[in-house]
């Protein structure tokens, strides 16, 4: 079953802010270049901001011509028409379907390792802590092959993160604007590259089913 039209928007115009104290240095985006070789966490309430913040990510690295993996478990999958019309070539990720949070991280290792993936996606919910050694492989196979590893999460701001290698963690926010648009937002509360505070985000539109 697919999350509901709601799970994900549109892409409108795009709003980032760089690290500040940094001179001289390239502003962190939701990129490539930014997120390769780390571990990366986006958590925030709701699945709307968090899936559509992911998905930017998925198509950059589409768009460099690199294979994307999905790895989820239950009914939890992204709703494939609204995530089509953002841009996104739906039939090129790989979607993986485990029975539980603890596969969801096996699975996404054994992936990693291959090399075979620009991105791997952890789909993992609400409240799931990663076991230091999978966190230790994982980031051994991001720095590796130059991949980007994103875990989606659902653990609010106060509690901890998923664990004591995640590079970067990215809270995001969803607010309305005119014209019944909404503004998704991800704010670095950790970051041990460029250090917290920069944001990225953007303006869009609701999908046509809510339209």
């Amino acid at each position: 079953m697919a999350r509901p039209a709601a799970a994900f928007l549109s892409p409108g115009v795009s709003l980032s802010l760089p690290a500040a104290g940094k001179p001289g240095v390239q502003a962190p985006r939701l990129d490539h270049a930014t997120l390769a070789g780390r571990l990366t966490a986006l958590s925030g309430a709701g699945a709307m901001a968090v899936l559509t913040l992911a998905f930017t990510v998925v198509r950059e690295i589409q768009q460099r011509g690199e294979p994307v993996a999905w790895v989820l478990s239950g009914e939890q999958l992204f709703y494939p028409p609204d995530v089509r019309d953002s841009g996104v070539d739906c039939e090129a990720i790989v979607v993986v379907c485990v029975p539980d949070a603890g596969s969801i991280v096996r699975a996404a290792e054994l992936l990693a390792r291959s090399g075979a993936f620009g991105l791997v996606v952890l789909d993992l919910g609400a409240r799931w802590q990663i076991p230091l050694p999978m966190q230790a492989r994982l980031l051994q196979a991001a720095q590796r092959h130059d991949m980007v590893v994103l875990c989606l999460t659902g653990t609010p701001r106060t509690l901890p993160a998923l664990g004591s290698l995640m590079s970067l963690r990215l809270e995001t926010h969803r607010q309305p604007v005119a014209d019944g648009q909404y503004r998704c937002e991800g704010v670095a509360r950790t970051d041990k590259r460029y250090g917290p505070g920069w944001r990225e985000g953007a303006v869009y539109a609701p999908p046509l089913g809510l339209c």
